[in-house]
């Protein structure tokens, strides 16, 4: 078995950056997440959201490309909110995401951030280089 630390910080938003996620959407959200992470061999170390977009944390394996395990992630989320909301409009992410390699130094420091998303946004303390998104 190879060695590897490997951490990803992943940033994805909702379509046309519509606040669609809520306190229920976020939810169902983050238990598919936790799901889907454990079926594809991810680690995940945090996962903060506001209404429009999410941060994900993220150990991924070496045998599995980043971009599969976010096209997993979002297409699992995505469809198990539109299976379990009662909305008027179809949830969707928009295409595209970011993705930053992080250091292991680093680790903690933007897991905090990501764990405080709803705090960052709402004072205004927000990362530019950590909010980018397609």
């Amino acid at each position: 078995m190879p060695y590897w630390k490997l951490y990803y910080h992943l940033i994805w938003a909702t379509f046309e950056r519509c606040a669609l996620i809520d306190g229920n959407c976020e939810r169902v959200i983050l238990l598919t997440l936790h799901g889907k992470a454990k079926e594809l061999g991810l680690t995940l170390h945090a996962v903060g959201s506001v209404q429009d977009h999410i941060h994900v944390v993220a150990s991924i394996p070496p045998a599995r490309s980043v971009a599969e395990c976010v096209k997993g992630l979002k297409g699992a989320s995505s469809r198990a909110v539109n299976s379990r909301e009662a909305t008027d409009r179809a949830f969707r992410w928009q295409e595209g995401y970011g993705a930053l390699s992080i250091g292991e130094r680093s680790l903690a420091t933007v897991v905090g951030y990501v764990k405080a998303q709803k705090e960052h946004h709402r004072d205004g303390r927000t990362i530019a280089l950590y909010e980018m998104t397609t």
